[in-house]
């Protein structure tokens, strides 16, 4: 099937024995190994966003599975996107909810008080204030959904992503480029970029999101 990935195929074995790659070599790694299931991943988030109200459930699918590979865990595509996308609802709606509200209430903000600011300097703080709430709560926002694919609750994944991103800035700064950087300028793009979209504008970014934070999480 297009989305089953065959484990029982033969494939180039594994030396036990070989010390873990790191850095570029497991990223590359990860990529000549899920390549396809990466493109197919994009395909199936894109699907699943259709119905639009189904998109916060669509991103923490994504970002579950993505995860798994990041952490050289076997993926069946269909099953652990189906399993994210249907048993974790409630994180998902609550996750993207979290972010996209004082991304959009900070952003307006930045926008509103500095285009004031020139003719009151006053503005100047609530400027620096949402400023500051909008960087936060991208940084944050980087480590959120890698925090709720473990059993912790969704308060403390919460708390725990705000003390990282402000305590581990250039880790998530890293991945909130990867994710947010890298879709910007696709949808600047488009349409040219729409073959991108349409394969791995989304899954890939995210598997570089997730990349990025990784060892991070991993100290927790």
């Amino acid at each position: 099937m297009f989305f089953r990935k065959d484990y029982a195929k033969p494939g180039p074995g594994v030396d036990r024995d070989e010390p873990e790659k790191t850095g570029p070599a497991r990223l590359a790694e990860i990529f000549s190994i899920e390549c396809v299931t990466l493109v197919k991943l994009n395909l199936l988030f894109l699907l699943s966003c259709l119905p639009v109200v189904t998109v916060p459930a669509a991103v923490f699918a994504m970002n579950r599975v993505t995860r798994m590979m990041v952490l050289d865990q076997p993926v069946t595509l269909l099953y652990h996107y189906k399993a994210a996308f249907k048993k974790d609802w409630k994180r998902a709606y609550a996750a993207f909810f979290a972010i996209a509200a004082p991304l959009v209430l900070s952003g307006c903000g930045v926008w509103f008080y500095l285009s004031r600011a020139m003719a009151q300097p006053l503005l100047l703080l609530p400027f620096m204030l949402c400023s500051t709430v909008l960087l936060l709560t991208l940084l944050a926002s980087a480590y959120l959904y890698g925090l709720l694919t473990t059993e912790r609750s969704f308060r403390e994944c919460l708390r725990l992503s705000l003390l990282l991103g402000a305590g581990r800035p250039l880790r998530g700064a890293a991945a909130a480029l990867a994710v947010y950087g890298s879709l910007a300028f696709a949808v600047l793009e488009f349409p040219i970029s729409g073959i991108y979209l349409l394969l791995i504008g989304f899954s890939v970014p995210c598997l570089l999101g997730g990349f990025f934070i990784r060892m991070e999480l991993k100290r927790l």
